[in-house]
């Protein structure tokens, strides 16, 4: 199933609500949210607070996407403010494992992210506990950026790898998505697709149908 994921980082703030129900009625499947830590990555973005407070403006999926440093740290939290799939990045896990274990104990579904130079080795053991692989298409931290080109055969080289292994796991991919190089990017192997100022740039509810029209 192919499935958008709007990241309202784009979004106008002084309208987040407006502009996810406008997503939401286009027909956006997921919402993806992304929390940055100022430490991990140099920009501080979406904490709890504003989770917890957007939650009553749609019953789509809340993919939250933690670019923090250590997020075992606040697995509760993120819970009680209704993340259902919570991302955590294979780079600022010190145990991996661990974390994914601790994301299943509270009932989300538990997304493992690489940045675009990590290689897909690290997934190795962990894969079959994963219900989504988020890949980085830019270096993460700020939007607007263009998408990096070698993103492709990687894509590729982890849809055959969950072949190999039998496995059924979601491939996300965030960064420089737009209409001109989203089919590209599922050719290659992606279901779950990130779109942040090309979807919030002008009318969102307009631009998250074109990219849902595309994708069918």
């Amino acid at each position: 199933m192919n499935i958008l994921s709007p990241s309202i980082l784009s979004a106008d703030f002084s309208r987040l609500g407006e502009e996810i129900k406008c997503i939401d009625q286009a027909g956006a499947q997921y919402i993806h949210i992304d929390v940055m830590d100022g430490a991990f990555v140099p920009s501080i973005s979406f904490g709890m607070p504003v989770i917890q407070s957007i939650r009553p403006c749609t019953e789509r999926i809340f993919d939250v996407h933690l670019m923090i440093e250590e997020p075992i740290r606040y697995m509760d939290e993120f819970a009680r403010c209704g993340a259902d799939i919570l991302t955590v990045h294979t780079e600022s896990c010190a145990h991996l494992d661990r974390t994914i274990e601790a994301i299943k104990e509270k009932g989300m579904k538990a997304c493992a992210a690489l940045n675009p130079a990590t290689d897909l080795h690290v997934l190795e053991y962990v894969l079959p506990k994963l219900d989504m692989v988020l890949l980085m298409t830019v270096n993460p931290g700020f939007g607007g950026q263009k998408y990096i080109p070698y993103c492709t055969d990687k894509i590729r080289r982890l849809r055959r790898m969950i072949e190999e292994k039998g496995l059924h796991t979601d491939i996300e991919v965030d960064g420089g998505i737009t209409l001109d190089n989203v089919k590209e990017v599922m050719e290659a192997g992606a279901n779950v697709i990130v779109a942040g100022s090309a979807v919030f740039q002008g009318n969102a509810g307009e631009n998250a149908a074109k990219f849902l029209e595309l994708m069918k």
